[in-house]
């Protein structure tokens, strides 16, 4: 009976995710729909999983970079071709808040850029790149 219990919260916690919730009702769960929408509506009414992923408390898991990721593909979807211009001359204004965007500390952003402009023909294989592939080339190589 104590093994199941067990297993019966860890399926209450896969199912209901973090939050409040999980964590005043986790202890109680039985794997009923019961103890679970008690978890879900606890956290959905008080809001505590958006709190608690963005904060990491609750029981959830702070996200490493939060919307850094989408900003970052976002400018360089929308400014690929001033990207391209930049990469090619090794320096400019879309060089430079790429390696803002990308957390490259102030000291190595003339290092950063140098290696996105020896590396140009690795990025931009054939001129007809995704903006995805173009980031994902530009952080292989900026490692």
């Amino acid at each position: 009976m104590l093994v199941t219990g067990g297993a019966w919260a860890g399926q209450a916690r896969s199912n209901c995710g973090c939050g409040l919730g999980t964590l005043l009702w986790g202890d109680r769960a039985d794997g009923s729909i019961l103890s679970q929408t008690m978890q879900v509506s606890t956290n959905g009414f008080l809001g505590s999983q958006t709190f608690g992923i963005t904060s990491g408390t609750l029981g959830c898991e702070q996200p490493e970079n939060i919307g850094s990721d989408d900003q970052l593909f976002a400018y360089v979807r929308d400014n690929l071709d001033g990207l391209a211009q930049d990469m090619a001359f090794g320096e400019g204004e879309h060089l430079e808040t790429l390696a803002e965007l990308m957390a490259v500390p102030q000291g190595q952003r003339v290092f950063f850029s140098g290696k996105l402009q020896a590396s140009f023909g690795e990025i931009f294989v054939t001129g007809a790149e995704s903006p995805e592939l173009v980031l994902d080339r530009i952080r292989m190589i900026a490692g």
